[in-house]
This record gives structure tokens, sequence and C-alpha cells, in this order.
């Protein structure tokens, strides 16, 4: 079965170790999700990723991030935005705030990945690609 949403397939891996606890998850990678993940790391959400050769390709190898003994989880919310089936666009002045700028939206923009706070600083819109908080 071909993956129509790559990167709802990546929100879903890390919300789905992150309620588990686990430590690390691995998600096929691709240069969109190798950014998302940099600026999940940049933002505090996740430890930090790696490239490793898996196969035919690469995966990024994502440590998962919680408190000192694991009792209370970083992201206590992902989700994606615009789909396949539905994108969603928000200009320069219509950009989301996540829980009132307690979150973050990750927008695809012509400036590359940036974050809510980036592209208002940048003055850029794009299509909003997922929230976390």
């Amino acid at each position: 079965m071909t993956m129509s949403d790559p990167i709802a397939d990546m929100l879903t891996r890390i919300r789905n170790a992150n309620t588990a606890k686990h430590d690390t998850v691995d998600v096929p990678a691709s240069k969109l999700k190798v950014a998302i993940a940099g600026i999940l790391v940049d933002e505090g959400y996740i430890a930090k990723y790696d490239l490793v050769e898996a196969g035919a390709g690469q995966n990024i190898h994502i440590t998962m991030k919680y408190n000192a003994n694991k009792t209370e989880k970083i992201i206590s919310g992902i989700k994606r935005i615009s789909k396949p089936g539905l994108r969603i666009y928000a200009g320069k002045d219509e950009i989301p705030y996540v829980l009132g700028g307690l979150g973050i939206a990750i927008l695809s923009t012509n400036k590359g990945i940036l974050t809510d706070k980036q592209a208002r600083k940048e003055k850029v819109g794009g299509e909003v690609l997922a929230f976390v908080w």
C-alpha cells in the first residue's frame, strides 16, 4: 500500500511513541520530514534526530524527550492540519496561534519550513502543516 500522507504518518508515529513513552522512533526520511524534525528539536519537543541508513533508503531516528523521570511527556498534542484532500493555507496576517501562543504551528512557506513565530517575523504565509503543543 502506498502512503497518501507521509507527514501524517510521521506525526502519528511520534504521537504513538510519545504515548507509549518509547525512547526512540524511526520514520522514513524525506527532506520535508527532516525539516519538520529540525523544528521539533529547535522548539524543544524532541531531544534529537539522526539520519540512519535503512535498506533501500534512509530513516530519521528520532530521540523522544520527557521530563527527568519520564512521568510527563513534553509533547502533549500533535495534529495534522492540512491534508492531501483538504489543503489549509494561511496568509501572513492569518497565521494561527496554537493554544494562545503556547504551542507551535509548522508552516510550509516559500522560505522553507517555518514555525508560526518565524513566519510572522518573515511576514510570509503558507500551508499550515501541523500544530504541536
